[in-house]
């Protein structure tokens, strides 16, 4: 992918400040051309198509206009047909992961951070530990909020936010967030958290990049991480 320049804008907060580092999983740590989404989402379908005892067409159907209402198939799911959560999660994470490779460039970026990494997921604990322990960066990872700990409520309801600040005793104000989708930045931005939003190849990543919650963005994450502290960070 074509390298572009950076986007930064004014914040309150210089990164190499921050204390703490939330950082979404797919498409944000591993690059979008994976396509490992892909996998999950035609296993969501077939999922939905068992369960419900309707065809792949309308299980296709049905999975995306719970996705727009909820923010996931599984919130839809749980909420109109009381599905228990963890066979979905179960089957549709059941993906093959070879098309992530180890990534020493991200490896050497995460490990320049100051402060705590975390993240922050709508897919499941093992589904993260499988991915970052395919590019080889599970030891700067202190704690995964999945989708389980956030009670089942998708990014980007606010509570879960709020429970995942409570319980590891972040303070938003010296906290940046890393994601792919700029909606589920906009509310790390009203709690008072720095933003990043790495672009994929996705023409939405791109349109988004002007919203105002969006305060920085990455076209390579590890480069941009790399940049950031070269610019912001301890040793400068």
């Amino acid at each position: 992918m074509p390298k572009r320049s950076q986007k930064h804008l004014k914040s309150d907060l210089a990164l190499g400040e921050a204390d703490t580092w939330i950082f979404d999983l797919d498409n944000t740590l591993y690059s979008s051309q994976c396509d490992l989404f892909a996998q999950i989402d035609q296993r969501m379908s077939h999922f939905v198509s068992e369960f419900l005892g309707v065809s792949y067409e309308e299980a296709r159907a049905t999975q995306k206009a719970y996705f727009a209402h909820y923010g996931t198939t599984l919130n839809g799911m749980m909420h109109h047909h009381g599905m228990d959560p963890h066979d979905f999660l179960n089957f549709v994470h059941d993906i093959d992961y070879s098309a992530i490779e180890g990534h020493p460039e991200l490896k050497a970026a995460l490990e320049r951070l100051p402060g705590r990494k975390l993240i922050y997921t709508n897919g499941t604990v093992r589904h993260a530990e499988r991915v970052i322990d395919r590019l080889g960066v599970h030891e700067h990872f202190e704690v995964i909020f999945d989708i389980v700990a956030a009670d089942y409520e998708p990014k980007p309801n606010l509570r879960p936010y709020e429970k995942l600040i409570t319980e590891q005793n972040i303070d938003p104000t010296r906290t940046a967030m890393v994601e792919d989708l700029a909606k589920n930045l906009a509310p790390a931005a009203d709690l008072g958290m720095r933003t990043v939003l790495v672009q994929t190849h996705y023409h939405w990543s791109r349109t988004a990049a002007d919203e105002d919650h969006v305060h920085h963005v990455a076209e390579d994450l590890a480069d941009w991480l790399h940049m950031a502290m070269d610019h912001h960070g301890p040793d400068t």
